[in-house]
């Protein structure tokens, strides 16, 4: 890999390092200080809405103009948004405890606004490995990116528990701030892209129509993009109680420290790719890691014990880079390049559609039903020999049925007309320059 894509890698470390180290200590805070699993799925929700909603604005975003001029808006977002969350903090103090309170909402609608932002920076780097790296390397530069966002993910699941527990959320937001400057220092001084400014004409407009018509032209590219939709509508349960569960285990410093041992798993799906590539069906890998997290997360959750959630969690991460490079790397062969960033924006704004969905249903859900209903005598007695005693077993239960639900719809994909369609669309297009 040439020493521009490097630089970006270490600049996209970094970046990702911030927003996921205050992220996370938000979602840490927000169980700690409510005590409901009803609020977290919330706002694990609106996260996702948010996600959702920018998706196909940052893709047309990244077409009109050049990467690093949007991964460089993608930054300074972050930052003004994180700053105003502590000057927020500062002003207000206890009151942003109360989840019922307006304050509580507009600290929570800062800190995610920054974290989404994100997500422009993370559609501007998929369309520059196109723009960077050879065709017949791509999937190998996918790798290197999961490996960069698992050593990200490693680092501030550590710091965000360790931060919120010792420091406070005062102190996360501050640390992210600061580090979200040096960020955006590095990417103006140190990084250049030889792109030229996209012409007058091809400028992208706020719509879909473009993004929908190549879609379409591609033989089983939007069922691919439905497929992965409806995997992040069942991934939005494991998202949306993965950390209430997690620190009814472990208090919030061991759940970080957790995070982090478990991250080992992206960075070696990742490296595992960078490695080996992923052979000559993409499409086929990313059916089979589908299979393989389905199995995970009914595993993971038929006993409460520490070990089989941390075992679980290392398969989930480790299976994870695979299938999302997979993903990445039919899409960059399939697309064409002036276009990938409205095709990656509106597969994004899809895909995260279902996930709000997924949480807003199931926070309640679990809060007021399966909760409940497995602390009763006949939750116990139904389902205790399936999954054991312990105080979340009402999480437990909706991960198993979500994961059976995922382990039949990716066994039918397989028998799928669109899975034969796409594999020959893949096999058949010309390695682009």
């Amino acid at each position: 890999m040439n020493r521009t894509f490097r630089q970006l890698l270490i600049n996209t470390l970094a970046a990702n390092v911030t927003t996921t180290f205050l992220s996370f200590g938000f979602a840490f805070w927000v169980y700690l200080v409510t005590r409901s699993v009803l609020a977290a799925s919330v706002v694990s929700g609106v996260s996702m809405l948010i996600g959702a909603a920018s998706g196909t604005i940052f893709g047309a975003i990244v077409d009109s103009h050049r990467k690093k001029t949007a991964m460089t808006l993608s930054t300074s977002i972050t930052g003004v948004a994180f700053a105003l969350a502590g000057v927020l903090y500062v002003a207000v103090g206890r009151h942003l405890t109360d989840w019922h309170g307006p304050w509580f909402w507009a600290f929570t609608l800062l800190i995610l606004i920054g974290s989404t932002a994100g997500q422009l920076r993370s559609i501007a780097l998929s369309t520059a490995v196109t723009l960077l790296v050879p065709a017949d390397r791509r999937d190998k530069a996918n790798g290197l990116v999961g490996t960069v966002n698992g050593v990200a993910h490693l680092i501030t699941s550590v710091l965000s528990g360790l931060s919120v527990g010792f420091v406070g959320m005062g102190g996360t937001v501050a640390i992210a701030v600061g580090f979200t400057a040096v960020v955006l220092v590095h990417l103006l001084f140190a990084i250049h892209l030889d792109e030229p400014r996209p012409e007058h004409h091809q400028q992208a407009r706020l719509d879909v129509r473009t993004a929908w018509r190549t879609i379409k032209s591609v033989p089983g590219l939007l069922p691919l993009i439905l497929f992965s939709t409806f995997n992040n509508l069942i991934m939005g349960v494991f998202m949306a109680l993965m950390d209430p569960y997690g620190l009814n285990l472990f208090s919030v410093q061991s759940w970080g420290v957790v995070l982090g041992i478990t991250s080992i798993g992206f960075i070696a799906g990742g490296a595992l790719v960078a490695k080996f590539g992923l052979g000559r069906s993409p499409l086929r890998v990313l059916l089979i890691a589908n299979v393989a997290i389905a199995v995970v997360g009914i595993g993971t959750a038929v006993r409460e014990w520490q070990s089989l959630l941390v075992l679980g969690m290392l398969g989930f991460f480790l299976l994870v880079p695979i299938a999302e490079a997979a993903e990445q790397t039919i899409l960059q062969r399939m697309v064409p390049f002036e276009q990938q960033g409205r095709v990656f924006g509106f597969a994004q704004s899809i895909e995260t559609a279902s996930t709000p969905i997924a949480a807003f249903a199931i926070g309640p859900a679990a809060q007021f039903l399966l909760i409940p209903y497995m602390d009763s005598a006949s939750g116990r007695s139904t389902f205790g020999w399936l999954l054991g005693a312990g105080q979340a077993r009402g999480i437990a239960l909706a991960f198993v049925v979500a994961s059976l639900v995922m382990l039949v719809v990716v066994l039918l994909a397989f028998a799928s007309a669109a899975y034969r369609r796409l594999n020959l669309s893949y096999s058949l297009e010309p390695v682009p320059a």
